[in-house]
């Protein structure tokens, strides 16, 4: 049987419909199936509904703060149903700008769950439709861009059941908004509920299981998140280790051991922020003999899996799981398919937390540095003298930059505070383009603005700061 398809892709998430627009760019025959929404959980249930509610939340904390910019205003209140509903309407429209893609792009969308078989070439997809009955497809190559899920601990009673104990999907989309919280985990999406729920003035308390939150990101930008944060009301439990999470009539009750000593929280409902885990369960990966680790897809530096004409891109195939890296991916493999020259794959990865503020980073930490033995020149520029931020009132946090020594590259930049995630795009360009602390010293930056912190900090690195 000859191939439909060049190619079918399975997930329409970032990863998926972007690889399949790149694909049929390229002159490719393309199908993407999807059983749920067009945009997977990026565009549906993560990263756009939850700044859709972060905004919300960042308007009406705003209005507490009037009297600093001589502004006054009485009666400030919020309507709850309406932010949710202003979140899920925003999700509906990137989910209909998707379907708008694919026609454009002549891309045949197959909605139903897909299941992989042995093929001729490459993998067989057979897809259960949502419209009853299966559809088989043969393919010269598919790709499985299927992402992942919030993680349960069902042995601690970890499970989100959307009533006392919510996933991401749960936290998007309730019924009423709860006073007090229990947040467990301060990644990216445990912080930024933390911070939307407490901008509505919840009670809110996270728990981290190591010494410091937001441990991925540099620790002195850890500890400066974790003041700013407690200065909005927000609580923290830090070196925490949850024991058990149990339900009564009330809400939830969540036992820790800090320190060897045992206690417990009380709240009304418990967010789960705890990982995630790959979509990668029952869909014939083990039949195939397709090679996981940890659960994840196994890939080489092309998203090549260990079965011929099987590709793997994003969170179903390993850190970081980010909607971004997906996309790259996606795009870097659907020209290998094609046989057109791509970019490396490997280029930096930038992790947002779209808190308040706001944390940005990319490459390496300081920690991460002095593990590795590496000589480095560190510099530093806080945003309090800086004129825009000054004049904007945003003058919480800095800009953080770190050089190698030996070579003057750029390998690592952390920033927290007012709308960093804008402004780290910058060094990651940098980072990209291989520059040194001389194509940085002698760029000319627009002012006023806060992107002069980051040049600050790059000449501060080399005792040549002007500001401070």
């Amino acid at each position: 049987m000859a191939a439909e398809f060049d190619l079918v892709v399975i997930g329409s998430g970032p990863g998926g419909y972007v690889a399949a627009i790149r694909a049929s760019q390229l002159g490719l025959k393309v199908a993407i199936v999807e059983r749920e929404n067009l945009g997977g959980i990026c565009l549906n249930w993560g990263c756009i509904p939850t700044k859709a509610l972060l905004k919300s939340g960042e308007k009406f904390e705003s209005l507490s703060h009037l009297k600093e910019y001589g502004l006054s205003a009485s009666g400030a209140s919020f309507d709850f149903d309406a932010i949710i509903q202003r979140s899920r309407g925003v999700a509906a429209t990137m989910n209909k700008g998707i379907g708008f893609l694919m026609k454009k792009n002549k891309i045949e969308v197959i909605e139903g769950s897909a299941t992989l078989e042995k093929g001729a070439v490459a993998p067989k997809v057979v897809v259960a439709l949502k419209a009853g009955g299966t559809r088989a497809i043969e393919a010269k190559t598919v790709m499985l861009a299927v992402g992942a899920r919030a993680r349960a601990l069902p042995q601690i009673g970890l499970e989100a059941d959307g009533d006392k104990i919510w996933a991401y999907r749960d936290a998007l989309a309730p019924k009423k908004l709860p006073k007090t919280f229990v947040v467990i985990g301060s990644g990216a999406i445990g912080i930024e509920f933390a911070s939307f729920y407490r901008a509505l003035g919840a009670e809110v308390t996270v728990v981290e299981a190591v010494d410091r939150i937001m441990p991925v990101e540099d620790e002195e930008v850890s500890k400066a998140a974790q003041k700013s944060f407690e200065k909005r009301g927000i609580k923290f439990k830090v070196g925490a280790k949850v024991t058990k999470v149990s339900k009564d009539s009330k809400g939830v009750k969540v036992a820790v051991e800090v320190n060897g000593k045992a206690e417990t929280l009380e709240a009304e409902v418990c967010i789960s922020a705890v990982g995630i885990t790959a979509n990668t369960d029952g869909i014939g990966l083990e039949a195939l003999g397709v090679e996981l680790d940890r659960g994840h897809i196994k890939t080489d530096s092309h998203c090549q899996t260990n079965v011929k004409g099987l590709y793997a891109i994003g969170d179903c195939a390993g850190a970081p799981w980010l909607a971004h890296k997906a996309s790259h991916e996606g795009i870097h493999a659907a020209e290998h398919i094609a046989a057109y020259k791509t970019p490396n794959v490997h280029s930096p990865i930038a992790g947002c937390t779209y808190a308040q503020p706001q944390v940005a980073s990319v490459g390496i930490t300081e920690q991460g540095a002095r593990a590795e033995k590496r000589e480095v020149k560190i510099g530093r520029f806080p945003f309090r003298v800086n004129g825009k931020a000054v004049a904007a009132g945003e003058i919480d946090g800095f800009v953080k930059v770190i050089f190698d020594a030996k070579t003057g590259a750029l390998i690592g930049a952390h920033m927290i505070g007012h709308e960093v995630t804008e402004m780290i795009q910058g060094y990651v360009t940098a980072i990209t383009m291989e520059a040194t602390e001389e194509d940085i010293h002698g760029i000319v930056y627009p002012h006023p603005t806060m992107s002069e912190a980051m040049h600050e900090a790059a000449l501060d690195a080399y005792g040549r700061v002007i500001h401070i």
